[in-house]
């Protein structure tokens, strides 16, 4: 049974984009993610999402993402909600994603802009139209242009708004102007997808995040996101100062790569990476260490 959702907060508010954990041997680790997935939400988590880009979703396999959505589902899926990644550039294979995550109990869905063919924005609208058509999940779709190579333009974004499964956007976007006539024009719930910008993004309207820090330090979002819903900006402000060490840590280098470093110091559940990723370097994870220091992270 799903966590109770509301149409402000489809999703819940403080969401991690979970990374997937391998053996040492590469295959996927299905109980790792399971005890990461309890780890994180009772870290303050109140959603998840798998199967995205800190999931490493290009180099695992469309079995191997039902199986992890399953164990997910099972582990925490009374307590979180879980969101499973189906958007790829290929929409007839994200629609395959979208049933199969559906299938294995997932709650929603995250659908990416399609990557590298860069399609016009009536080629956008129907892609995420027959993604939010394939199934009965809502909807999050994920703009993230310097990826993809395509913006959702806001006019795209208000037409997406009209469908009844299309609830929320993930702004990866980094223009709070674009941001702002979006949020008050299409009525999506609105989640942070770039952690630098977390709160001046609760200030435009949005309403949590999708983080990749909240892998390290989940109950400082949860801090700072009810210290701005309640109205005390400063002590708002005060968490977004402390964390900006962590911020800029974590994105020296390719998130995924950081977030296993940064778990691996910490004892939980990570292992290598799939090529074309490779593991921090030493001087890198040392790097690392001192950055999550200095944001008051305990190793």
């Amino acid at each position: 049974m799903a966590p109770t959702s509301t149409p402000q907060t489809p999703f819940g508010r403080v969401l991690t984009a979970m990374i997937t954990p391998f053996t040492a041997e590469g295959a996927l680790d299905l109980d790792g993610a399971q005890r990461l997935a309890a780890h994180l939400v009772d870290s303050g988590n109140d959603g998840l999402v798998v199967n995205g880009t800190t999931g490493e979703s290009p180099t695992t396999s469309d079995a191997e993402k039902a199986q992890l959505v399953r164990a997910v589902v099972e582990a925490v899926g009374d307590r979180a909600h879980i969101v499973a990644g189906a958007g790829t550039n290929d929409t007839e294979h994200s629609l395959r994603l979208a049933r199969d995550a559906a299938q294995a109990g997932a709650h929603g869905l995250l659908a990416v802009t399609p990557y590298y063919s860069k399609p016009p924005q009536e080629g956008l609208f129907r892609h995420f139209t027959a993604i939010a058509d394939a199934t009965e999940l809502p909807v999050m779709l994920y703009d993230i242009p310097g990826r993809s190579g395509v913006p959702i333009n806001t006019e795209t974004i208000v037409r997406l708004a009209e469908h009844p499964r299309i609830v929320a956007n993930k702004d990866a976007k980094g223009d709070l102007g674009r941001a702002s006539w979006a949020i008050a024009t299409s009525g999506l719930a609105w989640y942070s997808g770039d952690d630098m910008l977390n709160l001046p993004l609760l200030s435009v309207g949005a309403i949590g995040y999708v983080s990749v820090v909240g892998h390290v330090v989940a109950p400082e979002l949860r801090s700072m996101l009810e210290a701005h819903v309640s109205g005390d900006v400063v002590k708002a402000t005060e968490i977004h100062q402390k964390l900006l060490p962590v911020f800029t840590g974590m994105f020296r280098n390719q998130g995924v790569i950081t977030v296993k470093a940064a778990l691996a110091l910490r004892g939980l559940p990570a292992g290598p990476l799939r090529l074309p990723l490779v593991g921090s370097a030493p001087e890198e994870t040392e790097q690392l260490r001192r950055d999550l220091a200095a944001g008051g992270v305990q190793l």
